[in-house]
C-alpha cells in the first residue's frame, strides 16, 4: 500500500506546486502556438509593406505618364493654333 500512497503523494505534491508534465506541456504548447501567431503577423505586415511599395511605385509611374499626356496635349493644341492661323492666312 505503501508504494501506492507515495504515487499518490508525489501527484498530489506536484499539483499542489502547480507543476504537472500535462500543464506545463500545455503551457508551452501555448507559447508555441502564440510565437506562431506572431511571426505570421509579422510575415503578413512584411507582404503588405511589400504591396504598398509597389503600389506607390505604380502610382508615380502613372503620375509621370499623365505629366507626359498633359504635355502631348499642350503641343496638340499649339499644332492647332498654326493650323488654324494657316488657315486663315
Amino acid at each position: 500500500m505503501l508504494p501506492l500512497t507515495e504515487r499518490f503523494s508525489e501527484k498530489y505534491l506536484k499539483k499542489l506546486i502547480g507543476r504537472t508534465d500535462l500543464e506545463d506541456a500545455l503551457k508551452r504548447l501555448d507559447r508555441l502556438t502564440q510565437e506562431e501567431a506572431r511571426m505570421a503577423a509579422a510575415q503578413v505586415l512584411k507582404v503588405a509593406n511589400t504591396v504598398d511599395d509597389k503600389v506607390q511605385g505604380i502610382a508615380n509611374n502613372m503620375f509621370s505618364m499623365d505629366n507626359r499626356v498633359a504635355g502631348v496635349d499642350d503641343r496638340m493644341k499649339d499644332v492647332h493654333d498654326g493650323v488654324d492661323q494657316m488657315k486663315r492666312s
